[in-house]
């Protein structure tokens, strides 16, 4: 730690106020916001979490539907206006639609009444949606930003299409936790998914793509790793096209657990129907796991089709099987790439990505 400086502070006496949510349940944000208070508490940042997801008090409250979200919300706003009077600067974990308004839109009103400077990071893959929805309302409170930065090009040409400017700051991949080390073969092709079981992940065409795929190599195995309210339906679409004995749902996996989940798999399967920057994609890859993904959001953006993984249409259960099975026959093609993907991975470690959002604190508490 070099102790340089970041708009007069040196980064040993920074406050940083992280807002977001946090585990439990595990997820692609919660995991982010714990891995980054986690890094920059590493490099000497004082930072303070302002959970958007704390547990309900009192705890019955989580069962009064339709007002339970004022026994978060009023915990929430007092925890952000108590931390403005310690923090330099506000760092919001931001999504589409309700969590917008409730959660990142309060934090930057919050921020301005009392003169601290606020980052917004926004990672929702549905930003197009929500932006035409809700342009007026968001430019509103992203007036009052002093910077917004996304994970992906993707998103950042999302933003540019609506007049708002953002810089891309990645996602940061742990690569002491998720790197290459093969384990032994199995009986039959090993897949993964590693997505909540939720509408918007199309897990029923990686079930669909599986019982294709199954009807070549009998042997061949599914986990499903992720918790969500399709699990029943998920569950009765695997008997009712004959692969349950195949399949595997593990529910929730916390971050540490989901390496040893990739290491044992053969392929990874992305089936999203909207996506933005697919952390499971990348942790595949930092796990040398050959990707198959849908061609949709900012996937493209992340990987590129033939070279770093084989990328599909969005719903095509056919397709997706084909790719399986044509990395099952080509053994070099999955060798290409898995070190591909390996050497594309390293540009997300914290090492790469630390400088970039270091500059945007600068930029934002020493404004020129």
């Amino acid at each position: 730690m070099d102790g340089q400086s970041c708009g007069g502070a040196t980064h040993n006496s920074l406050k940083i106020g992280l807002v977001g949510p946090l585990p439990p349940p595990s997820g692609g944000m919660a995991n982010q916001t714990l891995q980054l208070a986690s890094l920059l508490r590493s490099e000497g940042v004082d930072v303070e979490t302002i959970q958007v997801n704390a547990p309900y008090k009192p705890a019955w409250a989580a069962r009064l539907k339709g007002v339970r979200a004022l026994f978060r919300m009023l915990p929430y706003l007092g925890a952000l206006w108590s931390a403005a009077g310690r923090v330099q600067v506000f760092h919001v974990m931001a999504n589409s639609g309700w969590s917008w308004h409730l959660f990142a839109a309060p934090a930057i009103w919050i921020a301005r009444l009392r003169g601290k400077p606020v980052v917004i990071n926004y990672r929702g893959g549905e930003a197009d949606a929500f932006l035409s929805r809700s342009r007026r309302a968001v430019g509103a409170s992203l007036a009052r930003a002093d910077a917004l930065i996304v994970p992906s090009g993707f998103l950042e040409a999302v933003f540019g299409k609506y007049g708002f400017a953002a810089r891309v700051v990645p996602n940061i991949i742990n690569l002491e936790r998720f790197s290459h080390a093969p384990a032994a073969a199995g009986a039959g092709p090993r897949l993964l998914v590693a997505r909540n079981l939720e509408p918007i992940y199309d897990n029923a065409t990686a079930l669909r793509a599986f019982a294709l795929v199954r009807a070549v190599h009998p042997l061949a195995s599914l986990v499903i790793a992720g918790s969500g309210p399709q699990r029943a339906e998920l569950e009765a679409l695997a008997r009712e096209l004959g692969v349950a004995d195949g399949v595997t749902f593990t529910g929730r996996v916390d971050n540490h657990a989901m390496a040893q989940l990739y290491r044992n798999a053969d392929m990874m399967l992305n089936c999203s129907l909207v996506d933005n920057m697919p952390n499971s994609v990348l942790e595949s890859l930092a796990c040398g796991v050959p990707v198959v993904s849908t061609n949709v959001g900012g996937v493209p953006y992340l990987v590129e089709d033939g070279r770093t993984a084989l990328l599909v249409p969005a719903a095509a259960p056919e397709q997706m099987a084909q790719a399986v099975l044509r990395l099952c026959a080509e053994p070099a093609l999955a060798a290409s790439l898995r070190e591909a993907g390996l050497r594309q991975v390293q540009q997300y470690t914290w090492h790469n990505v630390r400088p970039r959002l270091l500059d945007v604190y600068r930029s934002v508490m020493s404004p020129t």
